[in-house]
């Protein structure tokens, strides 16, 4: 790492420590050339994803676009914001862990929806209102009859 002092090229790591994120590493150097101390952050650089749209149009991905969304979902629901945001990260750890760099839309709206299930049952049927583009009530009543469990007749 380059000192940004004196530009020596050969600076020494005196401490590390993982950053108060717990995504990437702060490191506290030491430049022996200048006696400068400095501090650098060290992140994980995953791949680029690109969406791949249901009209075939692609774009880059944008984690703050799909956290928007579910944050719309999850609005005024009893989830901690730490809870969500663990579980954006998991989203976007699921999509890179892929292997692919070109992800279909509806690949990213499933594995939301699945999440969104699994954490609380009415942010789920929010996000699939707009995800699959429900036009009237009874489009929410089909969707919620399917969540139900089913009842047997001869009880």
């Amino acid at each position: 790492m380059r000192c940004p002092f004196c530009g020596n090229i050969d600076t020494q790591v005196k401490d590390s420590r993982p950053a108060e994120d717990h995504v990437s590493i702060r490191r506290r150097r030491f430049c022996p050339a200048c006696g400068g101390r400095f501090t650098t952050y060290e992140r994980v650089q995953l791949r680029d994803l690109v969406v791949v749209k249901t009209s075939g149009k692609r774009e880059d991905f944008d984690r703050s676009k799909m956290e928007r969304s579910i944050r719309i979902a999850m609005q005024k629901r009893p989830i901690e914001p730490e809870r969500i945001d663990q579980m954006i990260s998991g989203i976007v750890r699921r999509l890179e862990s892929m292997g692919e760099t070109d992800i279909p839309s509806k690949v990213i709206g499933e594995i939301v929806m699945e999440t969104l299930a699994r954490i609380d049952t009415v942010a789920y049927v929010r996000f699939a209102s707009v995800y699959k583009n429900f036009q009237e009530a009874g489009d929410f009543d089909r969707f919620v009859s399917e969540l139900r469990p089913k009842v047997r007749e001869d009880e």
